[in-house]
């Protein structure tokens, strides 16, 4: 037997959940087009995220400080990119074990649209809202 929060199912229930679907071969499709696509991204931002050339004599002053910022915008998309992947990852897990589309926190099913809009989405929208008890 399988238990949730909601009820006792037969363990065959839950072994059905994880046999591929329609609709989680679309969705495993989209998880790893935004996966590929990131890391291409990735690839190429690193080399602006190395540390920024101090030499006075090689740049004025306002234009190091361009550096900078520049290097610490390129180091903040290198990071919001990292936790995509990680989020892309974890939803590709769901996918594998049959909890894709259920919500981590209440078990409640993620809505069709949110998942549409965010499929690395993990709460459905009243956990990520914080309205859940």
């Amino acid at each position: 037997m399988f238990y949730d929060k909601r009820h006792v199912v037969p363990f065959d229930y839950f072994a059905l959940m994880t046999q591929p679907t329609p609709e989680s071969d679309h969705f495993r499709a989209t998880l790893l087009t935004l996966q590929r696509d990131l890391l291409a991204v990735s690839s190429t931002g690193q080399e602006s995220a190395q540390p920024v050339e101090l030499d006075q004599t090689a740049v004025g002053r306002v234009s190091r400080m361009d550096a900078l910022q520049q290097q610490a915008m390129a180091q903040a998309a290198q990071q919001r990119r990292h936790i995509q992947l990680q989020r892309i990852e974890s939803a590709l897990q769901r996918l594998e074990n049959g909890q894709f589309g259920w919500c981590v926190r209440c078990g409640e099913e993620i809505s069709r649209k949110r998942l549409d809009v965010d499929p690395t989405a993990p709460l459905c929208i009243a956990c990520a809202d914080g309205r859940s008890q």
